[in-house]
């Protein structure tokens, strides 16, 4: 007899992103009972009917959870002055009416606006200045969402806005809002984290709920140390994680497949793809741990986060980076 368990999700996914459709991939693990079946990375694939295709593999009672390793929400000081009440509201709007430019890369630093805020399209000599001027800041801090700025322990992040550089995160988010979050919130076929509630709110509602990760805060997180060697860039890193990896299985309800076991001894493989899957099974293993209640979501008590910035899946307010060397890795797409 199968356990109904409808505030528990039925199927956790994880998409490692990007605004290459060939590097995108994601790990799957699917509930049984009290336990879950953990799956190889595999394919995103097409996006279109991506939610369809995740929802169509659950076995038990219960909505789907989805992770994806791009920004979801706004810099404040960029969302005030959109005249939208909130993130949700905003993502109706982008892309179209007198929004319609908001997702084209600006070329020059004269189509920069407030309607069309991501630049530059290609270098030759663009500057991040021209960005900060046209949108009428007075520093680049202020078009970071709070996680995103500098503190004692890390570097700022890049803007969501700046397209140029190893650690721009811009065109991927471009990719992931156009293709997935916005059609689901244009449909009401989704609840977006923190924007809509706290995840054991919304889990209870039956929708597929969508939340912002990054490995690259997740890799202490779930148990892999300062000491390993290499980076994760290489297979040699990432098979100094594996030992960790299997530690965490061990310790928790998640049965992998034989396939993923392969993949985790073979510090999944030399392919190009390979860092990505490796950051595809983190995110999935961190994402567990919210779930089931190992690790909290992290959200704070802040207005202006839960309706306009939102935040990283688990990161505890106020908590420094935990990169490890060579491994936290700005997020790339």
């Amino acid at each position: 007899m199968q356990s109904s368990k409808p505030s528990m999700p039925a199927v956790i996914a994880h998409c490692d992103w990007s605004k290459d459709p060939k590097k995108r991939w994601m790990t799957v693990a699917i509930r049984s009972g009290d336990c879950w079946a953990a799956y190889a990375p595999e394919p995103v694939s097409v996006t279109a009917d991506l939610l369809d295709r995740l929802e169509m593999r659950a076995i038990e009672p219960g909505p789907l959870f989805v992770g994806f390793d791009f920004p979801i929400g706004l810099p404040l000081q960029y969302a005030l002055r959109t005249g939208f009440k909130n993130f949700r509201e905003a993502l109706k709007h982008f892309g179209d009416g007198q929004w319609a430019q908001w997702f084209i890369v600006a070329n020059d630093a004269t189509e920069v606006s407030l309607r069309r805020p991501f630049y530059p399209q290609r270098p030759n000599g663009k500057r991040r200045a021209d960005l900060i001027e046209r949108l009428g800041v007075a520093k680049m801090e202020e078009l970071l969402r709070v996680y995103e700025r500098r503190t004692s322990d890390r570097l700022a992040a890049s803007s969501l806005f700046w397209t140029l550089g190893p650690s721009q995160v811009g065109k991927a988010t471009i990719s992931g809002w156009r293709e997935v979050i916005k059609p689901s919130v244009l449909t009401d076929r989704i609840l977006l984290w923190p924007f809509d509630g706290a995840l054991s709110e919304l889990f209870g509602k039956g929708k597929p709920v969508l939340a912002e990760t990054y490995p690259g805060e997740t890799y202490v997180q779930i148990g892999i140390p300062h000491r390993c060697t290499g980076s994760k860039k290489k297979r040699g890193g990432r098979l100094s994680a594996s030992p960790y990896l299997n530690d965490w299985l061990g310790h928790r309800p998640v049965v992998p497949e034989p396939q993923l076991c392969a993949a985790i001894a073979d510090g999944f493989g030399d392919a190009a793809c390979s860092e990505d899957q490796f950051d595809a099974v983190v995110g999935l293993f961190g994402m567990i741990d919210v779930a089931i209640g190992v690790r909290t979501d992290g959200v704070p008590e802040d207005e202006d986060i839960r309706r306009w910035e939102g935040w990283i899946l688990g990161q505890s307010p106020g908590m420094g980076c935990t990169h490890l060397p060579g491994w936290g890795t700005p997020r790339q797409s």
